[in-house]
């Protein structure tokens, strides 16, 4: 019988901002050991005392939650059960040897899940015991938050998410046989979901974002201006090294992204396009170059001092430092609005300037590095 656990908590810094974390243990199915941990919150919400957080932990019963995550033998007999078979099977393998690998990311948001809100909520019932009806109830308890707790409501593509994560747990149950393989072995084909969202980019014209470059230091500005001029993805840009500009042919090469900490390829096929540089840009990154203390190829272009070149900026800390303060004094925002405001706005903005310019469709396409044109005409 394996003991209770009531987890270690700390602070860690996400890409929202500094997060309570809970740590705990679970042994796979081999014996082993291994650690992981699941957010609490934002030290910003939640408050900065550690008991504040704990009193947070269990409010969302996070406790109760992974001390069920244990591997267990035979067929599993609650929904919390099918979900821990398909976090140990689907997410937390070597997914190089997985049939439909999965990013880092997406690992992450759907443990994430998973372990909060799903287990939490469901895991006790036997699958087939959860009903559809009683699913779309609680999506719409999700939907509209809980002012009182302190719950935000969820946007509809989160809910969304949470939908399609509960279909792959079932669907996982089908293909290992442990539920049957019509459609009722899976409730949630009769959940219905929007999935629209009310998300909509802040408008910016050429002058504002230009302005905006001037209220940044160096090397943000030209990680900026980068952004502004060839719509990169910021994880794009940040893991650039310098072998990956071509300053003879005016060409960036996409080989990497960083994301969460981490690298990973890009995107899609499409993202991986030769981008071409402008000589203006050009020029500016060769004299960021001269300026450098780390200007080796094999050197990241916006490297983090701090941590010695070994990694590249930190993305959320330059918008909560340098990118939101700056687009204030262009009057792109306003001090305090609460919309969200960051370098994805300037591929936006990139791509609204070649649809007023009349560019081709298919060129903006090729720009934007979209693999499906859909994408780009929904801009």
């Amino acid at each position: 019988m394996p003991r209770y656990q009531e987890g270690s908590i700390r602070q860690i810094r996400r890409a929202d901002g500094m997060t309570w974390v809970l740590r705990y243990y679970t042994t796979r199915a081999d014996g082993k050991r291994v650690e992981h941990m699941v957010g609490i919150g934002l030290v910003k919400d939640i408050g900065p005392k550690k008991a504040d957080a704990s009193r947070e932990a269990d409010r969302q019963k996070l406790r109760e939650t992974i001390n069920q995550l244990q591997p267990f033998q035979g067929k599993p007999r609650t929904f919390g059960q099918l979900c821990q078979h398909y976090i140990e099977n689907e997410l937390r393998i070597d997914q190089s040897k997985s049939a439909r690998p999965k990013e880092f990311p997406t690992i992450e948001t759907y443990e994430r899940h998973l372990v909060k809100r799903i287990i939490p909520r469901w895991g006790k019932l036997a699958p087939l015991a959860v009903k559809s009806t009683e699913v779309e109830k609680w999506f719409l308890e999700l939907r509209m938050g809980n002012p009182q707790k302190k719950v935000k409501p969820f946007a509809d593509p989160t809910v969304d998410k949470i939908r399609r994560i509960m279909h792959l747990v079932y669907k996982h149950g089908q293909r290992h046989e442990f539920l049957p393989r019509q459609q009722e072995g899976n409730p949630m084909n009769w959940v219905s979901q929007r999935t629209t969202s009310d998300y909509t980019a802040v408008p910016m014209t050429p002058k504002q974002a230009f302005e905006i470059l001037l209220n940044i230091p160096e090397p943000r500005r030209t990680l900026t201006l980068s952004d502004a001029a060839t719509a990169l993805r910021v994880s794009e840009l940040l893991a650039l090294m310098w072998t990956d500009l071509d300053f003879a042919d005016l060409v960036m090469y996409v080989r990497r992204a960083y994301v969460w900490g981490r690298f990973k390829v890009p995107k899609s096929k499409a993202s991986k396009a030769p981008v071409p540089m402008h000589p203006l840009l050009a020029g500016f990154l060769l004299a960021w170059r001269d300026k450098t203390p780390f200007g080796k190829d094999t050197d990241f272009v916006f490297p983090s001092v701090r941590l010695k070149g070994k990694k590249p900026l930190s993305a959320s800390i330059m918008v909560q430092k340098y990118l939101r303060p700056a687009a204030v004094k262009a009057g792109v925002i306003k001090e305090g609005e609460k919309v969200r405001f960051g370098f994805h706005n300037f591929r936006h903005a990139l791509a609204t300037a070649l649809v007023k310019l009349k560019v081709d469709a298919k060129t903006v396409q090729g720009m934007l590095r979209h693999e499906d044109f859909g994408t780009t005409m929904q801009l």
